[in-house]
């Protein structure tokens, strides 16, 4: 499947962010951002990221049958080496210039990306911090949460503890049934505020590596289908790994990087910079 012409020209143009904007997610480390895609673009990536999911999920045994990380959502890495097309999504301008300008840093690279498609029925996303499992020296991070459709409440779209990544407890939990629990209790006596809303067609999300996020099971017979991106600022350097998931990131997605220095493998390119 090709990119059509005016798809690719969409995904060079600026999304212009105001102040007002940059500030709020400063403050909270999330925002949610209306029209970011087009339905043209929306529609097309559907159908492009839903055959590729296809095609790499291994994934066979029943719902039921699985833990809550399993029951969450069926979860496909790095789609960008494995497809072409979807990769002008992956790396296009109009995403990647949001992610610098949001983190008020001169350019972004790679991480990785996600594929997080959770099925009817499927279960909740514990309350976690993504960058429990990052071995990355700064919180200049960001993912780009991608609806591929409309999210209504009951489809389980993702929730934010607004201003949370100033919480130091629990960020040394893995996803799953405790992360859910502790963090819940925590958040509770905070004056931190949950935000649950429905995605609309288009909108897009960005949450920072340390803001406490979940979100809720899929009550609907219909699979909800999200792409993330997971930026860095492009001087980010790696950390001394201090779980054995941060040494699994490490291994998996900055092969070669060195401890102490700029994370530039192949794996994690420049994507925009001014």
């Amino acid at each position: 499947m090709l990119l059509p012409t005016s798809i690719e020209q969409f995904l060079q143009t600026n999304y212009e962010l105001s102040k007002e904007q940059i500030e709020s997610y400063q403050t909270n480390r999330f925002i949610k951002l209306k029209e970011v895609l087009n339905e043209e673009t929306l529609v097309f990536f559907n159908k492009t990221i839903s055959a590729r999911v296809n095609k790499m999920n291994t994934i066979t045994t029943r719902l039921e049958e699985r833990g809550t990380y399993g029951k969450a959502f069926l979860q496909l890495f790095n789609l960008w080496c494995e497809d072409d097309v979807v990769k002008e999504l992956i790396f296009s301008k109009r995403l990647a210039k949001i992610a610098t300008d949001l983190m008020q840093v001169n350019g972004v690279r790679m991480y990785h990306d996600q594929a997080l498609f959770k099925e009817g029925g499927g279960g909740i996303t514990p309350w976690h911090a993504d960058q429990y499992y990052w071995p990355l020296e700064t919180d200049k991070t960001v993912t780009a949460w991608i609806p591929l459709q409309a999210i209504p409440l009951e489809n389980g779209p993702l929730e934010f503890s607004a201003g949370s990544h100033q919480i130091i407890e629990g960020r040394e939990l893995e996803i799953g049934d405790e992360s859910e629990t502790i963090i819940q209790q925590k958040l509770k006596v905070t004056d931190y505020k949950h935000i649950i809303e429905p995605f609309d067609a288009g909108e897009i999300s960005f949450h920072s590596g340390w803001v406490f996020h979940r979100a809720g099971a899929n009550f609907s017979n219909q699979m909800r289908k999200v792409m993330t991106i997971i930026y860095m600022d492009k001087d980010m350097k790696l950390k001394n790994p201090e779980n054995k998931n941060q040494i699994n990131d490490w291994n998996t997605w900055c092969p070669g990087a060195e401890i102490g220095e700029v994370i530039n493998s192949p794996l994690n390119p420049v994507l925009y910079q001014y």
